[in-house]
């Protein structure tokens, strides 16, 4: 039996070239046959580029020729440096060929990608996984905003990012998720300096710390978790649908063992509980973190038309974050298993759902390790996310008076 020349069914055979046209579409010509072709000799799939040069290249045209120049180390090559990250075109998941998986990282994803022009909002981005996807973000030139509760902890994150990357554009917002006015100021003001955004990452969340309600009267791990995240992106819409942008809302798998199961049990009594009496923690995250998913898939039922793509995500099993710092006994137990679990770089799913060209049209996914993956029954329920929409917009209206989703733009 003949062997492959190569084990990377990548691997272009002898003779063969890869070039690419003034719109981005890879093509093939093999030297001794004197003939082109679309598709890749191997793979029979067809490829595109990005349409900018990967960050620090520039093209030069000189004496009627073309060549590429890397800015910082001054290499210079005649082949386009966007080949090297070329992608296969997909039509949808059905045939989506898996390149990474739950030990890829964020910076790998991005690997070659230029953002710049690009403008992202990251909540919880002063530390843990928020902070590791902010910084992959801004390592390739996309303007990050880093919404947190705490300025100071903010820009003590954009210094760290600095000192690695000084051209990072990072900037800091206050952005308190345990009230609702917070919220629609931070979109007030974020709209006064910024006015566009193409990726906003809901990723900010609280666990394990006991039963206590906000300023606003709302079961607070419901409300941080779900609830003015729901808003925020309420209060972006029209922004998202004018950007077309990706709304990416972190999950977790623990949404398998959520209490919500049935459309009746969609209601403020249940999901947001005024007294203690058998609130359970862990049940309040998993529930929350379903709803972030049944929102997610609502989201792009309704807007997905206009270009609004939204995913889901699980970032990883006992994630090394913040996120257990209100409990000192699910402290103790990542601690515990840390050496078996996932890094900060859990931030991959995030950029995955953000950037990748992968699942660029296939918004209203569920990722898990970088993988698209069927959630639970109860997360795909369409009944079940159109009530949660509605309670969602009822509670805010609520809180916030008639002019909860009015805001100057």
């Amino acid at each position: 039996m003949e062997l492959p020349e190569t084990d990377s069914e990548d691997e272009l055979g002898p003779g063969w070239e890869e070039r690419v046209t003034n719109d981005g579409q890879v093509f093939y010509a093999h030297h001794g046959l004197k003939a082109t072709q679309w598709n890749h000799p191997r793979t029979g799939k067809t490829k595109v580029v990005s349409g900018v040069l990967p960050l620090g290249w520039e093209k030069i045209v000189e004496n009627g020729g073309v060549k590429f120049i890397h800015k910082d180390s001054q290499r210079s090559t005649y082949v386009d440096p966007r080949l090297a990250f070329a992608t296969e075109e997909t039509s949808g998941l059905h045939n989506l060929r898996q390149r990474y998986d739950a030990s890829s990282t964020g910076l790998q994803i991005l690997h070659g990608q230029n953002l710049s022009g690009l403008k992202a909002i990251v909540t919880g981005a002063n530390c843990g996984i928020g902070f590791e996807t902010a910084r992959s973000l801004a390592f390739h030139g996309c303007q990050v905003i880093l919404a947190c509760r705490h300025l100071k902890k903010a820009n003590d994150a954009i210094k760290n990012i600095l000192k690695q990357r000084p051209f990072a554009a990072c900037h800091a917002m206050e952005l308190d998720l345990s009230s609702l006015q917070s919220v629609k100021d931070f979109v007030t003001e974020y709209m006064k300096a910024h006015r566009s955004v193409n990726i906003l990452i809901l990723n900010a969340g609280t666990f394990g710390g006991g039963h206590q309600l906000t300023k606003d009267g709302i079961e607070e791990t419901f409300q941080v978790n779900h609830l003015s995240h729901f808003y925020l992106c309420q209060l972006l819409l029209p922004t998202l649908r004018r950007d077309q942008a990706r709304v990416v809302w972190l999950a977790a798998e623990s949404h398998r063992f959520a209490s919500l199961q049935d459309t009746e049990d969609v209601t403020e009594r249940f999901l947001s509980p005024l007294r203690s009496e058998r609130f359970s923690p862990i049940l309040a995250y998993n529930n929350a973190k379903l709803c972030n998913i049944l929102a997610a898939f609502e989201i792009h039922r309704n807007f997905g038309c206009h270009g609004v793509r939204s995913y889901a995500v699980h970032p990883g099993n006992l994630v090394s974050s913040g996120l257990t710092r209100h409990s000192w006994l699910y402290w103790c137990l990542h601690a515990l298993l840390r050496p078996w679990t996932k890094s900060l770089q859990a931030c991959a799913a995030s950029v995955y759902c953000a950037c990748s060209p992968d699942v660029a049209a296939c918004g209203g996914v569920y990722v898990n390790g970088c993988l698209p993956c069927r959630p639970s029954p109860a997360a795909m329920d369409s009944v079940l996310a159109l009530r949660l929409y509605n309670l969602d917009l009822r509670i805010i209206e609520r809180t916030m008076g008639s002019v909860a989703f009015a805001v100057a733009s």
